[in-house]
């Protein structure tokens, strides 16, 4: 097996538009976001940092799973085992999340589950560039690795940017509800508009852990 990813060249990994790269690269924003959100004292500009977060990383997780995690599940061996495992960890922090927007900013209930999260979101990303991505990069050639990277980049742009315990996990199901919820997510975020009336709407039932 290939080593992880995070040791590889740009040009090891398939050149710029890899799916490996473009993975890469949005891992370590989410890295450098949650040690900024860390190393700050100001209320205001970490909720400004976490509110990026969450925006990135609902974005990347919604191309892997209609795109990405299809591959995977196709072409390498173990591949509904591998993938059955990172779904568990987007679900719990799918879940965090929810709770996070729930509560008012500065209750100390939702800093321990902000924290939580990003130590979930880092297994993750570990569990991806250790494990997950290295097996795609064995068995799926170049040209295949850069096809799917541009799928993924153009998903990414119609992707939810928050958690919808309504949309489940795998295509097609996740595609039919998360490009309306995209556009919801996206009229919330310029009026900035809080999760906690959309989470009651939604209800408490997580029916993409079952449609997964």
């Amino acid at each position: 097996m290939s080593k992880t990813i995070r040791e590889q060249t740009v040009e090891q990994l398939g050149g710029g538009s890899s799916i490996l790269v473009r993975q890469r690269r949005e891992h370590q924003e989410m890295d450098r976001l949650m040690d900024r959100y860390r190393s700050l004292d100001d209320a205001h500009e970490r909720e400004r940092v976490l509110k990026q977060v969450v925006q990135l990383v609902f974005r990347h997780a919604f191309a892997e799973e209609t795109v990405l995690w299809p591959a995977v599940r196709a072409s390498v061996p173990d591949g509904e085992e591998l993938t059955a495992r990172v779904e568990e960890e987007h679900q719990q922090i799918n879940d965090l999340v929810a709770d996070i927007e729930r509560l008012p900013a500065g209750a100390p209930e939702r800093e321990a589950k902000v924290q939580r999260a990003f130590a979930l979101i880092r297994q993750d990303i570990r569990d991806e560039e250790d494990l997950l991505l290295p097996r795609l990069q064995d068995v799926m050639k170049t040209a295949r690795l850069r096809t799917l990277g541009t799928a993924w980049a153009a998903v990414r742009q119609t992707a939810p940017t928050h958690p919808h315990p309504v949309v489940p996990r795998r295509p097609p199901g996740n595609a039919l509800l998360g490009v309306p919820l995209s556009v919801y997510d996206r009229v919330r975020d310029a009026l900035g508009i809080g999760g906690s009336a959309v989470r009651e709407r939604e209800g408490d039932a997580r029916p993409g852990r079952d449609a997964r």
